[in-house]
């Protein structure tokens, strides 16, 4: 790809043969193989495999990915790429029976760091190995310098021995398993969050909101999103995300991309022929994740709980498990949902 410059710490031979001898050179793997000895024939003759290929790059996505979130999702994370830009770097370790582990990364050429294939906008990542051994060595041959965030907690909880993860933002979810409808949700909070949560929603019904479903999105739903964004962050001071047009073009992908593995839907509310407010949701597993907003709070206040609401209330008839709301509060996720911590990785150069 254009300008896909990598630092000198980037490996340059696509293949390399490691005998047992080096690996025993790394500290972390020599311990793991000390506590785990009857796996040490597989390791006589390691392969070690860098990959930039997308074609590639994908057959082994699918052949490791658990597939449990949408961010396991080969096309979720692709449509970042496409967007983006950025140079794959997935190192795969194998010998001459399989493949063991690999280690998807793209070279953040604006931060000009290895980050997570994707784009560190994906969470709940997670390590990709047929035995936890293969992990630690996994990091010690990847290039520097390395950031890898939102990694899960089942994963840094295992790692946690060997490898030093720090806390991340948490993401925020709503366990729909108990509930049967939006009032069991409303009864679990406090009274006056309650009493919040229904002010807004009334004062949205008296304005007789009509709400529109759309299950296959077009890029004009996707521009009154961000332009609501655009306006709502305007009157506050602040940027938003779209202001970068690869980000435009990474969620155009997503719409693109859908009905492969994960589904969309976007959910618009109009009042007296005005868009109050949009959401573009994914369907993936189960799970309903909230992934972007444009609100009209300006011209309809409370809009934004009343769509939470609605959500919930649609997912929950939906047969869905939880609601993802994503990573960050952003001051008011906090107060509503449960958060779920989320590690991140950056070794020491």
């Amino acid at each position: 790809m254009e300008g896909s410059e990598e630092p000198p710490s980037s490996p340059i031979k696509k293949k390399v043969i490691v005998n047992k001898g080096a690996v025993n050179q790394n500290g972390f793997f020599l311990m793991l193989l000390k506590s785990l000895p009857d796996y040490s024939p597989y390791l006589k003759n390691l392969r070690i495999e860098i990959i930039s290929e997308t074609e590639r790059c994908r057959e082994l996505w699918q052949e490791f990915s658990p597939k449990k979130t949408l961010f396991d999702t080969w096309e979720f994370r692709l449509a970042f790429n496409k967007a983006y830009q950025f140079k794959p770097h997935f190192i795969l370790i194998g010998n001459q029976f399989e493949n063991l582990a690999l280690l998807p990364l793209e070279y953040n050429q604006d931060e000009r760091e290895y980050h997570w294939f994707g784009s560190s906008w994906q969470e709940e990542n997670k390590f990709f190995s047929k035995n936890p051994i293969f992990i630690p060595f996994l990091l010690a041959i990847a290039p520097k310098p390395l950031y890898l965030n939102a990694i899960d907690f089942p994963t840094a909880n295992e790692l946690s021995r060997f490898l030093d993860f720090q806390p991340d933002q948490p993401k925020y979810i709503l366990d729909l398993t108990n509930l049967k409808s939006r009032e069991d949700f409303l009864m679990s909070l406090t009274k006056n969050k309650r009493h919040d949560l229904r002010k807004d929603k009334r004062r949205i019904e008296r304005q007789n909101p009509k709400i529109i479903i759309n299950e296959v999105p077009t890029f004009s739903d996707l521009d009154t999103l961000i332009n609501l964004s655009k306006e709502r962050f305007s009157q506050k001071g602040e940027v938003t995300d779209w202001e970068d047009p690869r980000r435009i073009e990474a969620f155009r992908q997503v719409i693109l991309l859908s009905n492969q593995s994960y589904k969309l839907r976007l959910i618009k509310v109009e009042i007296n022929q005005k868009v109050a407010g949009v959401d573009l949701v994914a369907i993936f597993n189960n799970c309903y994740y909230t992934l972007k907003c444009g609100y009209d709070i300006k011209n309809f206040s409370g809009i934004g709980n009343f769509i939470n609401l609605f959500e919930i209330e649609e997912a929950i008839k939906m047969g869905m498990k939880r609601v993802d709301f994503l990573q960050n509060s952003y001051q008011w996720k906090n107060r509503w949902f449960t958060a779920l911590p989320l590690f991140k990785y950056e070794p020491k150069n």
